[in-house]
């Protein structure tokens, strides 16, 4: 079993964690226009942004595939819940107009990323 394309994409999450800890006004900034506005984003992003370097950690690190798949099966999770939050988000008045379809392209888009890595090392 292969686990080497888990632990790439988990690094990338875990990339993705220290941006979102270091400027976790991106998000805000991602979803709308008003600075204000922005600021409620905050909490979430650096919420994200611990929680995908906890779940980075287990599958980089993991001394087992089942802790590794275990990993990218809660990273999976993690993205489409993150999909249906932020899309909804994505629809408020204040939201800037692409924000649902760069949402739902990013979250949908590393969810199917880390379950072909998963079909593939379950198929090696």
């Amino acid at each position: 079993m292969s686990l080497l394309p888990s632990r790439v994409l988990s690094v990338g999450s875990a990339a993705y964690g220290v941006f979102a800890l270091t400027r976790p006004r991106h998000l805000g900034a991602a979803l709308v226009t008003e600075p204000d506005a922005q600021a409620r984003y905050d909490l979430l992003a650096r919420t994200y942004g611990g929680r995908d370097m906890a779940v980075s950690a287990l599958a980089v690190f993991g001394s087992t595939p089942a802790m590794v798949r275990t990993a990218m099966l809660a990273r999976i999770a993690f993205d489409l819940s993150d999909a249906a939050l932020l899309s909804r988000e994505a629809g408020r008045p204040d939201a800037r107009p692409d924000a649902r379809g760069k949402v739902l392209a990013v979250t949908l888009g590393w969810a199917g990323l880390n379950a072909l890595a998963l079909l593939a090392a379950r198929r090696s």
